[in-house]
């Protein structure tokens, strides 16, 4: 009986397993979506770095290309003068010596003499010269095909490194991003706060931009206001690093794309692209000014009036327009 007792009050100690409180979960939630925010924002920024590589690797490529033509041509005419000189050489071993002084003294008088030695000699300089010339530029593009071959094979080196650091960094959102199963609901809700903080934030940035100071000088030349409707055409499209449409984009590919729609050239790079039009303060932003976020710049999207913006935010999302209230503004430029 006591030992029955002794069991019994021993079970009844036994702790009982903690049950996960929603507070938990939403700790968890907030430790991983930390953590996501952070992978996403290594991934853009090695997809930008990616972009610019691989931009500056085709402007070698270009060139080398160029270089290649310049010397197919400078070689044909090299090959050219070399058979009119083999030719001449040729003609000259047959007749001997005495063929030449012949030339010169089939002259009637001392002026066709003159005149015919003068030609001769004429025209020995300038084949001398144009030997000459064409050996110095085919060595000097030779030369310049040695260094763009260094530079395209640096570049190569460069877009490597860059693919397999954006591999990398993919491989580890992917595996963050399983860890999330099952806290989906919490992540949608703090994602929702999130959106709604930032919106407050940037109604209260426009509401202030009026008064504010300029940081640059007023744009001299109008936005570009017709991209927004253009722009608004790919909602939902997905985000693809290095995509440059029509069916998906990265941040850069997506602005790049849209302006492209307009005439206006712009470079795969939101660092880039910041040059690429006149410096806007945020207190002139306009509908169809690009806008930049990060340090080093590593985003952009296109204002769309009211303190919004569109872009191709990040991995697993699609076209959207947000709120411009982030921390990491970077600046704006009306290309």
């Amino acid at each position: 009986m006591a030992l029955a007792l002794a069991f019994a009050l021993t079970v009844g100690v036994v702790p009982a397993v903690a049950v996960p409180s929603i507070s938990d979960k939403e700790d968890q939630a907030r430790q991983a979506k930390v953590q996501i925010d952070a992978l996403d924002e290594k991934v853009e920024v090695a997809a930008e770095a990616y972009n610019e590589a691989n931009a500056k690797h085709r402007a070698l490529l270009d060139e080398i290309s160029e270089t290649n033509k310049k010397l197919e041509a400078t070689n044909a005419r090299i090959d050219e003068l070399q058979h009119h000189l083999a030719v001449r050489a040729s003609s000259m071993y047959r007749s001997g010596p005495v063929g030449f002084v012949e030339v010169l003294f089939e002259a009637r008088d001392f002026g066709d003499f003159a005149a015919t030695w003068d030609l001769l000699k004429d025209m020995n300089d300038r084949e001398a010269q144009n030997v000459a010339e064409l050996k110095d530029a085919r060595a000097a593009a030779e030369q310049a095909r040695a260094e763009l071959n260094t530079k395209e094979a640096a570049a190569k080196v460069i877009l490597d490194q860059m693919a397999a650091n954006k591999a990398a960094i993919e491989k580890q959102l992917s595996e963050r991003k399983s860890l999330l199963a099952g806290l989906e609901s919490e992540i949608a809700a703090l994602e929702a706060a999130d959106a709604a903080r930032a919106a407050a934030a940037a109604a209260a940035a426009v509401s202030r931009s009026s008064s504010a100071p300029r940081t640059f000088p007023a744009p001299t030349r109008a936005a570009r206001s017709e991209v927004v409707s253009i722009a608004k055409q790919y909602l939902g499209a997905p985000y693809v690093w290095g995509g440059s449409g029509p069916n998906s984009f990265d941040c850069s590919g997506f602005t790049m794309f849209v302006y492209a729609q307009v005439g206006v050239s712009l470079p795969h790079s939101s660092r880039s692209q910041i040059n690429s039009g006149e410096r806007v303060s945020r207190s002139d932003l306009q509908p169809g000014d690009l806008v930049f976020f990060g340090s080093p710049i590593h985003h952009v999207g296109i204002y769309v009036g009211g303190g919004q913006y569109i872009h191709a935010p990040r991995t697993g999302d699609v076209v959207k327009i947000s709120s411009l209230g982030r921390s990491d503004y970077a600046g704006a430029c009306r290309p």
